[in-house]
């Protein structure tokens, strides 16, 4: 299979490395214990945590077209944690939430390597840190605050680099300061999805793919409704990232969709040794629709930028399974960044949808209080590695667990909702477009106008993390 057969290059590869085979549907009624719509991270996280708390559990996982198909499998491969968004953090859930999230954040991205050790999943995962980055005197200093609570609460994995560090790392001579920290990695996420796949298949869960609820009714058990089959379950885990606003109506003012747009070399492994990129770490600078960069296992370089384009209503279909709408503003960030390797060394491109909440975090709780239909969404383009976290919160809700996890401050549903159409959308194009100029101007060392710094304050924590 070559890569254009999928605009996703993560996707294509994986589909390659499988030798793929179309799934087979579910085309009969069953009953099972807990059945989870949706098998990206969240969907397969918390399955698998189900199953190894509770072996005896008949788990079954149901997905719309194959695992790892939406955000999971097409997303920039940046596992980073919650770190520099303590401050909006502790305005929100308070200063104990905040360390819990902060500490967890970080936990789960060596869990996810040592799992993926332990089960023998080859995903392309190296956790070689990260580079949180300026790129202009306007985000200077904006770091520092953060890592000193960090360090005065003892949980501070940050540190500031020097300019040799910084120009000897990252790739790019555009970086004039920079904090790294050893918590964070890279992976593939297409294959990293497949391995947890395989991991839950192991573990006895049931997956069937090409399976795409048409109606779930509610009750005790409830029923996932499918084109030639049910599943009738005690409890039902909705885990469709942000199709939720697709197939629950009372969730389209809880999230915007907005895209993250990625761009991809060819093999150029001479050329990433000359430029300086340290294997394995990923860069990200302090924009508030960031650019996120690494290198691949294979010698490519991966760049992307988040806040290109908000959905009008919300619609996540016309994001997916296409190239970007915003490849001459990729390629000139590309030429900004890696002038010594170029844009004529890119091979291809792809666009992706992030479930944006007002907060910039998940959120988890009961649909309509149903008491045994569970939800997590909204982790706002942040979710690689925060997707384990919502497997252990959702895994905990299941099992009737009084736990940290099934109490802490990402449960009790959305904290805040969005305009409504097309408010929302005019909003957020609005606000989109004063950040570019304000952005610009500040990448020229000019001062930008008050009403485009007014407006950028308008995104809010969200803005702070994008699709990677």
């Amino acid at each position: 299979m070559s890569e254009k057969s999928h605009p996703c290059h993560w996707i294509a590869q994986a589909k390659q490395i499988e030798n793929w085979v179309e799934p087979t549907p579910l085309n009969q009624d069953i009953e099972t214990d807990v059945c989870i719509v949706g098998g990206g991270y969240t969907g397969l996280w918390t399955a698998i945590l189900l199953k190894q708390k509770s072996p005896q559990l008949r788990v079954t996982i149901v997905e719309k077209r194959f695992c790892g198909s939406g955000a999971s499998g097409v997303n920039g491969g940046c596992m980073l944690t919650w770190a520099t968004k303590y401050p909006s953090m502790v305005k929100m859930f308070g200063e104990k939430q905040a360390k819990f999230l902060v500490e967890e954040s970080e936990r789960v991205v060596f869990e996810i390597e040592a799992f993926c050790k332990e089960h023998d999943i080859d995903a392309g995962l190296r956790r070689n840190g990260t580079y949180y980055t300026a790129t202009n005197t306007a985000q200077c200093g904006s770091m520092a605050p953060t890592v000193d609570k960090l360090e005065e609460l003892g949980i501070n994995s940050w540190r500031k680099t020097d300019e040799k560090e910084l120009n000897g790392n990252t790739g790019s001579a555009k970086h004039i300061e920079g904090y790294y920290s050893g918590a964070a990695g890279s992976v593939q996420p297409a294959l990293l999805a497949r391995g947890l796949r395989k991991a839950a298949l192991e573990l006895g869960v049931e997956i069937f793919e090409n399976t795409e609820m048409t109606e779930l009714k509610y009750g005790k058990p409830a029923t996932v409704i499918t084109a030639q089959g049910s599943v009738k379950a005690e409890q039902v885990v909705l885990a469709l990232n942000a199709w939720m606003v697709d197939k629950f109506k009372e969730f389209k003012n809880s999230i915007v969709v907005v895209s993250s747009d990625m761009v991809i070399t060819k093999p150029v492994p001479e050329l990433l040794k000359k430029s300086k990129l340290a294997e394995g770490v990923t860069v990200v600078d302090s924009r508030i629709f960031v650019h996120y960069y690494r290198d691949t296992v294979d010698g490519r370089v991966m760049l992307g930028k988040g806040g290109n384009h908000f959905s009008f209503k919300n619609q996540v279909e016309p994001m997916f399974n296409q190239h970007t709408k915003y490849l001459p503003l990729l390629k000139n960030s590309f030429d900004n960044l890696f002038p010594h390797i170029g844009r004529e060394q890119i091979s291809t491109n792809w666009t992706g949808g992030s479930d944006r909440s007002t907060t910039g975090f998940p959120f988890f709780g009961n649909i309509k209080q149903q008491n045994n239909i569970f939800y997590g969404l909204g982790y706002s383009g942040n979710g690689v590695a925060q997707t384990r976290i919502g497997g252990k919160i959702l895994s905990s809700m299941v099992l009737g667990e009084d736990s940290e996890y099934a109490s802490c401050a990402l449960t009790g549903g959305p904290r805040g909702h969005f305009p409504r159409e097309p408010m929302r959308w005019l909003g957020a194009m609005m606000v989109r477009d004063a950040v570019r100029r304000k952005e610009s101007a500040e990448d020229k060392e000019k001062k930008p106008f008050v009403i485009d710094k007014l407006l950028a304050k308008l995104a809010g924590p969200a803005g702070k993390a994008d699709k990677v």
